[in-house]
This record gives structure tokens, sequence and C-alpha cells, in this order.
């Protein structure tokens, strides 16, 4: 059972199939511009939509809105240092303003990012920098069925050959993204931290984490991990923050609030820099563009995610929704995940192309039949045309992710999901595709406008 009691709650909006219909023709069906009220289930991201407890309530209320030197700043500032146990301690409004801070600080032009895989932010702010950011997911990971638990790892054969080749010289800094978000939310195991940290250590290397939901991997790890089975989630996540330089993270994930993020370094050189940009661009170094009520909450967060019944809850939810998902005929990539679901599109809708975006019209048809909002992680996201719309490059799986966010939608909830699902599946073959009408230039998937093909007779 859910480890808590709900004191607050908020009506869901249950619009008609009519008004579902009416509002994806006018936002051009893009997910992401559909108002809130006109969303029954939304699964779009677990990104700042998680519920607060009472404490971290409490906590906000005796928020210290000082413009400097704040003692919600130094409450935070204690809780992360314990956690991570980083020298340097620098609050930002979210995990981009993280990223875009410490790459603008630490690459150039030409450089180039290793990581397990970039999720879209983290590459468009490598790519903004003029550095390249290069994948090397493990092998296990290009198989969506595999049961092997730690998917998420880093290559470390692919990662030797490119520090020890004739690119190593350009490698600015090694990421690992606990979970894995872009490679379906696989966890990382231990030993795969600590042999990318000896290997960034020879080859003098920075080596950082992406850290927004450290807690859930370190949970999978004492699930998994042979070594660490005795440990608990809170003195895995402390040793794995321990094995990098730094870190960079959203806390708007695994420190259940709804705005809010930090960098964590070692370096006094490369901290002082990065402080000077976020002064001039966030806001002071001990607020960071944040509220001190929001800097207390994280703190609050940060104690309460490494908690084992909240973790024990919510690999259990993400467990319930995974067997309806399987039953209503729909693969997943496996193992499942605990911040969200990975839906193989590719595999349910094989008549309609990459170029058409299958994991799209999935995502566009959840919503249709049940009012549920997820997010594309296919060739919406990853690929490219021609001006024609002809195929450049497609991404290796059509996917739609059913992100789930933290205390905030119950079993009965995620039932319907299911259930929505199982309608699809039974006539599949009627979904159509989708061609792009206009793009940004980075980042198309969020401000994309697109229109329908029709089905192929």
């Amino acid at each position: 059972m859910e480890p808590y009691r709900i004191k607050v709650v908020e009506p869901i909006p249950q619009p008609t199939r009519q008004q579902r219909e009416e509002a994806l023709k006018r936002v051009h069906y893009n997910l992401f511009d559909l108002r809130a009220e006109e969303v029954t289930i939304d699964l779009l991201t677990d990104s700042g939509t998680g519920a607060l407890s009472a404490a971290q309530l409490a906590a906000g209320m005796a928020g210290d809105e000082s413009y400097s030197g704040s003692r919600s700043f130094y409450r935070f500032h204690e809780a992360v240092t314990e956690l991570t146990g980083y020298a340097h301690i620098l609050p930002a409004h979210q995990g981009r303003a993280a990223e875009r801070i410490l790459f603008s600080t630490l690459l150039e032009p030409g450089r180039i990012v290793l990581a397990n895989t970039h999720f879209d932010t983290t590459r468009a702010n490598v790519e903004l920098a003029g550095a390249e950011a290069r994948d090397l997911p493990c092998a296990e990971a290009r198989n969506l069925d595999s049961p092997a638990p730690f998917k998420g790892n880093i290559d470390l054969d692919a990662l030797t050959a490119t520090l020890a080749g004739p690119d190593g010289s350009r490698v600015a800094m090694v990421v690992m993204t606990i979970t894995n978000n872009g490679g379906g939310g696989q966890p990382v195991s231990m030993d795969n931290l600590k042999r990318t940290s000896a290997l960034c250590r020879q080859y003098g290397v920075p080596f950082f984490l992406d850290a927004a939901r450290f807690a859930e991997n370190a949970w999978l790890v004492t699930r998994h991990e042979a070594a660490y089975r005795d440990r608990t989630p809170r003195q895995v996540a402390e040793e794995a923050f321990r094995l990098a330089d730094g870190c960079m993270m959203s806390a708007k994930k695994d420190a259940i609030v709804h705005i809010g993020g930090f960098i964590g370094l070692n370096d006094p050189e490369l901290a002082q820099r990065c402080e000077l940009l976020l002064i001039a661009t966030e806001g002071f170094a001990t607020y960071g563009g944040l509220a001190g009520r929001d800097l207390d909450m994280m703190a609050q967060g940060l104690t309460e995610v490494t908690e084992p019944s909240y973790l024990a809850e919510r690999a259990d939810v993400a467990a319930h929704l995974a067997h309806r998902v399987r039953a209503a005929g729909v693969d997943i990539i496996e193992p499942p995940g605990m911040h969200a679901l990975y839906l193989n599109a590719g595999r349910l809708l094989p008549h309609i192309p990459p170029h058409h975006f299958p994991g799209h019209a999935l995502a566009c048809q959840l919503y249709l039949e049940g009012g549920i909002r997820s997010a594309e992680l296919g060739s919406l996201y990853l690929g490219e045309e021609d001006e024609q719309g002809n195929p450049v490059k497609s991404a290796p799986y059509e996917l739609v992710r059913l992100a789930l966010p933290r205390r905030v939608y119950t079993r009965s909830h995620y039932d319907h999901v299911g259930d929505t699902l199982a309608r699809i599946a039974k006539r599949a073959d009627s979904v159509h595709g989708f061609r792009i009408v206009e793009q940004s230039p980075i980042l198309r998937h969020f401000r994309a406008t697109l229109a329908p093909v029709p089905v192929e007779s």
C-alpha cells in the first residue's frame, strides 16, 4: 500500500472525446501545447509534477527570503553537502539551468562530451556550447526485451577506446545519467560507476553525474547488485556521488519539488567560474533564482526521497502499471524502471514508417482515447527529414514515455491507462501517422506543428 495518506485532493478534468478531438486540432497535434485542464491523466513528465509532503510545506513556510545568505540557503547547503560530499554547492532554478552554467563554463567548440545517454536538454546545452554530445550506451541496452538489470550502464570498452584514441584529447567531460532517462529509465550499476570513475581519473577527464533520479537508481542497485543488497538507498547514493568530480541535478525529480536544482563541484577554480556566471544570469550565489521556501522544500525532499518505504512503493506502482500494459498487449522496454514506462510504439504500429512518427501517433491516440498525455521518444525527437519530408535519420526505436509523477496518481488511475491501451491495441492498424508542418532547429518536438497522414488501405 502507499506509505502515506492523502490530505488534499484536486478534481481531475474529464473532457469528452469531442472536446479532446477539438483540442488536438487546435494545438496542431503537439501534446505539449494542450492546456492542463484538457488532460485527464498527465504522464508527460515526472519533472516538477510530484505532490509535496506536509513536512515540505511546513519547511516552505519557514523560508527566509533574504537576498543574500538566507537561513534557507544554509539549510539547503547542509542537506546537499551531507548527501553528496561536494565542496561547492550552487543552487539553480532547475536542471537545465545547471547544465547551461556548467557546460558554458567547462566546454569549448570542438570538444566532446561522452555519456551513457544524453537526454534532450542536456544534448541541446552541449551543442549550444559548440561541443559534440556522444552517447556510449552498453550493449545490453540494444535489446529492449532483455531483463538485464543495468541497461543504463555506459559501454566501458567504447569509453576506453575513445579516451585512449585520437579523439581522447578532445573529451572535455564524461556524464553519467542516473537513471538513464534517454535509455529507457534503466539504472546504472555501482560497478559501472566505479570503473567509469577510474577510467576518468586515469585519463584526466572530469566525471560528472546527471543526478536527477539518484535515489531511484540507488534503490534499484540495492535490489539487483549483490554487493549492495545490505546497504540502504541513502548509503548507495552517498557513495555514488563521491565517485564523481561533481554533479548537476534537476531537483524537480528526486527532491520532489516543483522547481529547483543545483550544481555540486569539488574543483574550486571551476566552482568560482560557475558562480560568476550564476550570479550574472540566475541570481546571487545563495539563492540561484529560487525563493527561500524552494530551498527549504528541496532540503526536506532530499531527505524523504531516500526513505525505503517511499522507494518501495514507487517501484511497486511502476510494476503494477507494467503488468497492466503487458496485459493490454503492448510491449515495453524491459525491465520496467521507476520513473517511467517506455512503450514500444514501433512494434505496436508497424504499418507507420519512422518518418510518420509511430511514437507520436500512439501518444496522440492515448490522448484521444483516454485523455492521457505522454511524451514521444522516437523519430520526432531524434530523427531528421529533408525538405520533402523524406527520412534522413530515424531514431533507433520508436517509443512513448509514460512518466509517473511522484505521489500523485493511485493504482486505479494507472488501471485507466492500461484499459485505454488495451482498446488501442485491439485496433492498432487503424492508427494513422503524422507529418511535420513546421519545426524549430533544435528540440523540435517541443514546438513542432503536425498534421495527420491517412492510413494507407
